[in-house]
């Protein structure tokens, strides 16, 4: 989707996207080989799930990723990122947690995990407002 156009609405994705312009939506595979590319033009508010998920733009929402989550030297996440292998370039941000989900378990939203709140097995990271470049 180029830049200047703007999708409202739920998208169901199948195959792979290049966005550079804006989606105000909830983006949904229609199997877990989806792929969407966001250019540093742009910018989703919504959440997120798809298969591979590869960022350069603002995401304002929660990241879904059950293959692999690339951050460029641009990203900027405003949520939580559920991810199974990720790739962060320096000068990425993410203001949220960072929870690796291995590949075999099933990415559910928050509501749908009843009785899993609380629990150490998750390998939550708590981040706000580090970009990666930070020096420790």
């Amino acid at each position: 989707m180029g830049t200047g156009r703007a999708v409202v609405g739920k998208v169901r994705l199948a195959g792979g996207r290049h966005l550079e312009g804006r989606m105000d939506s909830n983006v949904e595979p229609t199997n877990n080989e989806t792929r969407l590319d966001i250019s540093e033009e742009g910018r989703v508010t919504g959440e997120i799930h798809v298969g591979t998920v590869i960022v350069n733009g603002t995401v304002e929402g929660d990241i879904y990723a059950n293959n692999r989550l690339v951050f460029g030297m641009r990203a900027h996440i405003d949520g939580n990122v559920y991810y199974n292998v990720l790739e962060m370039a320096a000068g990425a941000a993410v203001n949220g947690k960072l929870i690796h989900r291995p590949a075999k378990e099933r990415l559910a939203l928050e509501h749908q995990q009843a009785g899993t709140a609380g629990s150490s097995e998750t390998g939550e990271t708590a981040v706000t407002g580090i970009a990666a470049d930070a020096k420790q």
